[in-house]
């Protein structure tokens, strides 16, 4: 049974778990909720039959901690202008329905509306208050979330931003205090922001280096980037996430392309 398979039988224990779990102790008791509700789900038992050593259950875990993330982080992007577009919950629905099972899309919109009713009642106790749980968030998933997932979870929070053809500032002022709090510099977040670029300005920001850079400092830049966001780091997640992650570093060989072109390097 394929990770995609798996994602659309489950219940809906584990998102109400996972919800009440960050209404009352915050990000880490909405993982803790998850999971307590996938076991309500009984979806372990399917886990641990399918692999007796637990590998198959561990990348689930994964997988499942990556999505519940993105929805809590997603919440905050979509509401930092102050208004919840219908082209951005389009973009979520939509991506969830293709890369994480026809249920995701319904699961994960239930989650999201649960968040945004979480974000008006912090909001009328302080206006920082959401803030700061989302910060809270992000430091806790730098804690348990290796890098090259960081990455590929700051890329899917600029697509959903990005998805309604405007970035506004306080999307952006939103997206960097995520990526910020996820313990990921401003070069790891100016190379993400553009991606898909077609100037050569932006191609020298995806390769995170200067236009001023010599010939050896380009390949050494590209040749760590490439490391970084191999799309193998992020295997684990599942195949439609790899395919993503591809997608990524394909844009990143067009950067690369692009200023070795300019400079006529071989």
């Amino acid at each position: 049974m394929t990770s995609k398979h798996i994602l659309t039988i489950m219940g809906y224990g584990k998102w109400l778990g996972g919800a009440l779990g960050f209404m009352t102790m915050g990000p880490l008791g909405a993982l803790a909720g998850y999971f307590v509700g996938s076991w309500f789900d009984k979806v372990s038992e399917s886990y641990e039959s399918s692999n007796e050593d637990g590998s198959q259950y561990s990348a689930e875990g994964q997988r499942n901690s990556f999505f519940f993330s993105m929805m809590v982080l997603t919440s905050y992007i979509i509401r930092s202008d102050g208004r919840i577009m219908h082209s951005e919950m389009e973009f979520v629905r939509r991506y969830l329905r293709n890369n994480f099972g026809p249920g995701a899309a319904e699961q994960g919109e239930r989650v999201l509306l649960m968040l945004f009713e979480k974000a008006k009642e912090l909001d009328r106790r302080s206006p920082d208050a959401f803030r700061k749980m989302i910060y809270d968030c992000g430091t806790q998933i730098a804690d348990n979330m290796p890098e090259a997932q960081r990455l590929q979870l700051l890329a899917f929070l600029i697509q959903i931003a990005k998805s309604d053809g405007y970035v506004s500032p306080e999307e952006v002022e939103a997206l960097n205090e995520v990526a910020a709090a996820m313990r990921l510099s401003m070069q790891d977040f100016d190379s993400m922001y553009n991606l898909g670029g077609k100037s050569l300005a932006e191609a020298y920001k995806v390769l995170e280096i200067d236009a001023s850079a010599t010939d050896d400092e380009v390949k050494a830049a590209y040749r760590k980037l490439a490391l970084k966001h191999h799309p193998d780091r992020v295997a684990t997640l599942g195949e439609d996430v790899r395919r993503a992650a591809e997608e990524k570093f394909q844009q990143i060989n067009n950067a690369k392309d692009q200023i070795y072109k300019a400079r006529g390097i071989k």
